[in-house]
């Protein structure tokens, strides 16, 4: 019987390379990490940043002048000050602080010659009107993805994450034109 069906695919032109793709063939104990051009792999994004800025400014200027003009015998004594000071303070801080969780999945656009993968990919939500956008680009090692074909955004290198959206609430937290004006003119 076995040697029929041997018969019958040697008689349709089957060859044993054309059974399985020797390339993309893992043993059975391993697991289906991203590896090719157009494999699939997802990026947990965990991302804190925190920065501050402070500035201090300070000048002081005094300056003074003085005189006296005494005569003896009609008595006269006269005398005359003029002081001129100025002082100027000014302090300045800023700071900020971010944070990001979400998982993206991501399609490799290229294999380098070391073996590491350039991924690349996007995310659009609509919620309610609320309309968001996440895109990721990086390089991964091929060490640092997980038996889960997952890898963290702090093991990308060279990644760009962007996060933006548009909607009600997002037009809601910016400032209107008038304080737009004036915080540009230093009045608010």
């Amino acid at each position: 019987m076995i040697q029929v069906g041997l018969v019958a695919l040697a008689l349709l032109g089957a060859q044993d390379e054309n059974l399985y793709r020797h390339d993309n063939w893992a043993a059975l104990a391993s697991d289906r990490r991203a590896s090719a051009v157009g494999d699939i792999l997802t990026v947990i994004v965990l991302q804190n940043s925190t920065a501050a800025n402070s500035a201090g400014v300070g000048t002081r200027r005094d300056s003074r002048l003085g005189g006296e003009i005494s005569i003896s015998g009609t008595s006269i004594n006269e005398s005359a000050t003029a002081g001129l000071r100025g002082a100027f303070d000014g302090t300045g801080q800023n700071s900020r602080s971010g944070r990001m969780v979400a998982q993206i999945s991501v399609r490799v656009d290229e294999v380098y010659a070391n073996g590491d993968l350039g991924v690349s990919g996007t995310q659009a939500l609509n919620i309610s009107g609320e309309r968001t956008n996440i895109r990721i680009r990086g390089r991964v090692r091929p060490t640092d993805i997980s038996s889960a074909n997952t890898v963290l955004s702090a093991r990308l290198a060279d990644a760009q994450i962007d996060y933006d959206g548009s909607g009600f609430v997002s037009r809601s937290a910016r400032p209107g034109l008038l304080q737009r004006i004036f915080g540009f003119l230093g009045i608010m």
